[in-house]
């Protein structure tokens, strides 16, 4: 496989054993929490945190990394997760804190905020490979957790329905440059449009090309 080559998605089926782990450990609420938007170049960062219940419900074999899903099965899980679900929580970050403090840290600031908007205090965290600080809970970041941990997944559907039904809005405030199609991510129509209209309120300043965008000098007539 060339570099420039993309894997494809590791269809694998998460579970709910590293969560069962840990209940039998002596922590009774685990979290499950993952971020969406990081790499758009417009709208918020985003993070999902879920706390499943230990009885297994029929829709548990359905849950998968949300990338991994349609856009209708996520909208028919969705309702599903924040109905049978213990406590869930949406944390977002605005542009203007991307632009401000970087991706990096927005991620992990959406994180924090999305585990501190549950109405139940969870006793254990498991993150899809993002490291915490601060938090004051015991917490461990999984590679690919999104693909091994049921609760990673399930927080990572109610994620990415809420983050696309922000930017279906958004779409209605800007409606030139197609947001409810590409969800701002860098397709090639997106760029285009940037390149030919220029850059609206909610791109992200610090990333390219609005910020190629606006560095160019301005000429007057």
């Amino acid at each position: 496989m060339s570099k420039k080559q993309k894997r494809a998605p590791v269809k694998r089926i998460p579970t709910y054993a590293r969560e069962e782990t840990l209940i039998s450990q002596g922590y009774a609420v685990i979290a499950g929490v993952d971020e969406v938007g990081r790499g758009p170049l417009a709208g918020p960062v985003m993070a999902g945190a879920v706390i499943l219940p230990s009885v297994r419900l029929d829709w548990f074999d359905d849950v998968r990394d949300s990338k991994l899903l349609s856009a209708a099965k996520r909208a028919i899980l969705a309702p599903m997760i924040r109905r049978d679900s213990l406590a869930f929580g949406i944390g977002i970050v605005s542009v203007s804190e991307i632009d401000r403090m970087g991706i990096a840290k927005a991620t992990m600031l959406a994180t924090v905020r999305s585990i501190r908007s549950l109405a139940l205090k969870p006793a254990y965290v498991l993150t899809d490979n993002v490291k915490l600080r601060g938090i004051g809970l015991p917490h461990t970041a999984v590679p690919d957790g999104d693909t091994l941990c049921l609760s990673i997944a399930a927080a990572s559907v109610i994620a990415k329905v809420a983050r696309d039904e922000i930017m279906t809005e958004m779409d209605k405030r800007y409606p030139e440059y197609g947001f409810a199609q590409h969800k701002g991510y860098a397709t090639a129509e997106h760029m285009q449009r940037i390149y030919q209209i220029g850059v609206c309120e909610i791109h992200r300043k610090t990333f390219f090309p609005a910020s190629e965008i606006l560095m160019r000098p301005k000429f007057e007539d």
